[in-house]
C-alpha cells in the first residue's frame, strides 16, 4: 500500500531516473566495515556506496553496539537507498559473504599485500575496511583471503576510513566503467523487483 501510495505522487522524470540508478547497480561488489565508530564515517562510506553503484553494505560491530542511526549530514539519507546487513559475529558475517562474493580482501599493510591497482575490481569481492584507530583486526585478516593497499608516498602512511573507501571504489568504478558493466542491468530480477517496491516503484512498464 505504501509503495501504490508513493507511486501515485512520483513524476515521470523521478521514476525514470531511479530507474536509470537500479540499471546500474552492481550485485558483485560489497564493502564491509569492521568496528567502525563513528557513524559520520559510515554514512559517507554509504554515499560514495551510492554513488558508484554499490547496493550492499555489511556492517560488522564485534566490539561495539549494533548502530541504530547514520550520520544523515554526510550521507544525504543515502542509507535508504542502500540495502544494509549488520553482523555482531564475524563467522557469521564472513558466511554470509562467502555465498555471495568470490573473494574477500582486507586493507592491511603488511609483506603480502597487493597494489589497489592491481587487484581486477571486475570479478566478484567484497572490499574490508577496519576501525579509525586499529584497521583490520587480525581475526578478520585471517577469515578473509589476501590484503590490499592504496598506494601512498607520503609519510604517514594511512587514509581515513571514508577517503579509503572512496579511493578503492572509484579504482572499482574506473575498472567496471571500462568493462562495460554499467551498460546493461547486473541485478538479479528478483532483487530488482524488491528494490523496486522498496524504492516506491510498483511495475517497470505501467
Amino acid at each position: 500500500m505504501q509503495a501504490k501510495t508513493l507511486v501515485q505522487f512520483m513524476t515521470p522524470q523521478r521514476k525514470e531516473k531511479l530507474i536509470s540508478v537500479l540499471n546500474k547497480r552492481q550485485n558483485d561488489i560489497t564493502v564491509v566495515l569492521e568496528n567502525v565508530f563513528d557513524p559520520h564515517n559510515i554514512s559517507a562510506v554509504m554515499r560514495t556506496c551510492d554513488a558508484v553503484g554499490v547496493q550492499e553494505i555489511y556492517i560488522l560491530n564485534t566490539k561495539i553496539p549494533p548502530h541504530k542511526k547514520w550520520g544523515a549530514k554526510s550521507s544525504s539519507s543515502a542509507a535508504k537507498w542502500l540495502t544494509v546487513h549488520q553482523y555482531e559475529n564475524a563467522e557469521d558475517c564472513f558466511s554470509s559473504l562467502r555465498k555471495r562474493y568470490s573473494a574477500i580482501l582486507t586493507t592491511h599493510l603488511s609483506s603480502d599485500a597487493v597494489s589497489l591497482h592491481n587487484i581486477d575490481l571486475t570479478k566478484s569481492i567484497a572490499l574490508v575496511f577496519g576501525n579509525e584507530h586499529d584497521g583490520v583486526s587480525e581475526e578478520i585478516r585471517k577469515l578473509a583471503d589476501g590484503n590490499f593497499v592504496i598506494p601512498q608516498v607520503g609519510i604517514i602512511q594511512s587514509l581515513n576510513i571514508s577517503v579509503a573507501c572512496a579511493v578503492s571504489l572509484y579504482e572499482a568504478f574506473r575498472q567496471r566503467s571500462l568493462a562495460g558493466y554499467y551498460n546493461e542491468p547486473k541485478l538479479k530480477e528478483e532483487q530488482l523487483n524488491q528494490l523496486l517496491g522498496e524504492w516506491g516503484i510498483s511495475e517497470i512498464d505501467e
